[in-house]
């Protein structure tokens, strides 16, 4: 066993000695210690009880012969870090918890290890850890949150967003926004629709590391708690075949979670983060194999904040499992896969049935006959831009407008406030890149204001920053090269008219290159100033481009 070398011999009798003094007896010493990885805490919704899912991992490792010991890695909620400097340590968190897990991991070496994240990036950070690490694992998430019925209409996080726009145009009264404030949230898990949460953790059962009803099992459910007892479990049977992170995330499993994502409409955040997580699994992964993907895979699922449902509506539609099965009816998947079950992707996926076509449309009725997500290329964006397309209104799938330009996301949501944006505008947000955030923030708060103040049908956003999952219009992210970088979108001026074609991929700076190239003589970009000696100035000389995942060169 992997943890032998912290356990077994003579010379290992000062290390069992320590394991004595935290109560550990011989017979739990002569099992496989297992690892897990639980990220609670008391200031993300989504995580403040994991400490049940905790429990309930450990009784199902102990029940079949492993003897379990956590330890914690730390989250950044990003509603609450949303909108200000707190946003910069969001993605950059990612890094950080993938090295703090490899360093607990290899300083204790674990026989196997079962991971409990449940937002944002915690769960790419994890993912990215186990592939470095490559001893079996399973994850199992918190699950999402409930929405709320308030006057017969769901209520996410999405609805508080964009009721600040809505109350900026006279359109929400004090009395109602303070309700949607008191009633959107109403309590533990990942928020209830379709963001980058619930996303990432439907990928991670999509692309097998998670058991399924990972990413649907609600929150407050006891299924979540049997699932956790599953995933103790399951992580001992993992460990008896030798199966191992490697062996799950291959080239296959991660183009069936990609089809996945675009039959589900997830979060633009997948691209940044299955990018990254295929680079610690060794695999390339190029961005225009999400085109080709999305090309031939239909829009299945539309929750918020493109659609009127929830999470807790794919859960009982079917799950996962659901979207899968219809995928498999059309060809589009590697039902051969090795998962977590320690079974094949086609066994596990026997008997599954869509208990709601309303949810899950059938392939006939699919929303698109191409997928959720699309890449963007041009001049604007030589390496590529995402955009979340099932969320994008019809009207807006093309569009040309004249640029308006901010070097910071703050000054872009105080022009909207102050209504100093017209129909038509092309909003660009630069300098919030990997680099030039630094930190690559996300852009809720203005996405949200725009369709709460009713332009999303008529203004475009574009930014070499990134969107929540609960973002929808014609938002554009991820363009690369950043500003920082000395990408063309530094050189935008105000003014300036920006092509968007949707359908046809295509995002240009309609600007002579002569123009281009006296702007180009000139340029000195944008340097940000962050705390010296502090995380952030080392992950700004650390970081790459978003194209390739925003992952440490």
């Amino acid at each position: 066993m992997r943890s032998d070398q912290m356990k077994a011999g003579v010379t290992r009798l000062p290390h069992r000695s320590l394991f004595k003094a935290a109560g550990l007896t011989d017979w739990e010493l002569e099992r496989p210690i297992i690892g897990i990885v639980n990220s609670q805490n008391d200031v993300i919704p989504g995580h403040i009880h994991l400490d049940s899912v905790c429990e309930a991992v450990k009784h199902g490792v102990l029940a079949h012969g492993g003897t379990p010991l956590a330890f914690p890695a730390i989250g950044v909620c990003d509603g609450i870090a949303m909108g200000h400097d707190g946003m910069r340590y969001s993605l950059a968190s990612r890094e950080h918890i993938a090295d703090s897990v490899e360093i607990m991991a290899m300083a204790h070496p674990f026989d196997a290890l079962v991971f409990i994240p449940n937002c944002d990036k915690i769960v790419p950070g994890m993912i990215m850890a186990a592939l470095r690490l490559n001893i079996p694992s399973v994850f199992v998430s918190g699950g999402p949150m409930l929405p709320n019925i308030v006057r017969g209409k769901k209520l996410t996080l999405s609805s508080v967003f964009e009721a600040v726009g809505g109350h900026a145009a006279g359109k929400v009264g004090d009395s109602e926004l303070k309700e949607v404030e008191d009633k959107a949230c109403p309590g533990c898990g990942s928020c209830a629709g379709m963001f980058t949460a619930n996303s990432m953790n439907c990928m991670t059962e999509a692309v097998g590391l998670g058991l399924p009803g990972n990413g649907t099992i609600p929150a407050v459910h006891g299924a979540r708690i049997r699932l956790a007892k599953d995933a103790g479990r399951a992580v001992m049977l993992l460990l008896e075949k030798g199966i191992r992170p490697r062996d799950i995330v291959t080239d296959d499993s991660l183009k069936n979670a990609l089809a996945a994502d675009m039959a589900l409409g997830c979060s633009s955040n997948t691209v940044l983060h299955l990018l990254a997580i295929a680079h610690e699994a060794g695999i390339s992964l190029d961005l225009s194999l999400i085109n080709e993907i999305s090309g031939k895979t239909p829009h299945l699922v539309k929750l918020s904040p493109a659609g009127d449902s929830a999470l807790t509506d794919l859960d009982q539609a079917g799950g996962v499992p659901a979207v899968l099965k219809e995928l498999e009816g059309l060809g589009l998947l590697n039902t051969s896969c090795i998962t977590a079950t320690g079974r094949t992707l086609g066994e596990n996926l026997k008997g599954v049935t869509n208990q709601d076509p309303n949810i899950i449309r059938d392939p006939g009725r699919a929303y698109s006959k191409d997928g959720g997500l699309a890449i963007l290329w041009g001049n604007l964006a030589p390496l590529g831009a995402v955009v979340k397309r099932g969320a994008v209104l019809p009207e807006m799938m093309t569009h040309s407008g004249p640029a308006r330009v901010f070097d910071r996301e703050e000054d872009c949501t105080e022009a909207l406030l102050a209504k100093r944006i017209n129909p038509g505008d092309v909003l660009v947000i630069r300098y919030e890149g990997p680099k030039g955030g630094p930190g690559m923030r996300e852009m809720l708060t203005p996405t949200a204001t725009l369709a709460g103040l009713g332009l999303d049908s008529s203004v475009a956003l574009i930014t070499d920053g990134r969107f929540s999952g609960a973002s929808r219009g014609a938002s554009i992210g991820h363009v690369s090269p950043e500003a920082a970088s000395g990408g063309l979108i530094g050189l935008v001026q105000e003014g300036d008219t920006i092509s968007i074609d949707i359908p046809n991929h295509k995002l240009e700076l309609l600007v002579g290159e002569a123009e281009l190239e006296r702007r180009k003589a000139s340029f000195r970009p944008v340097e940000k100033p962050v705390p010296r000696g502090g995380y952030l100035e080392r992950y700004r000389r650390m970081v790459g481009s978003a194209n390739t995942g925003a992952i440490f060169g």
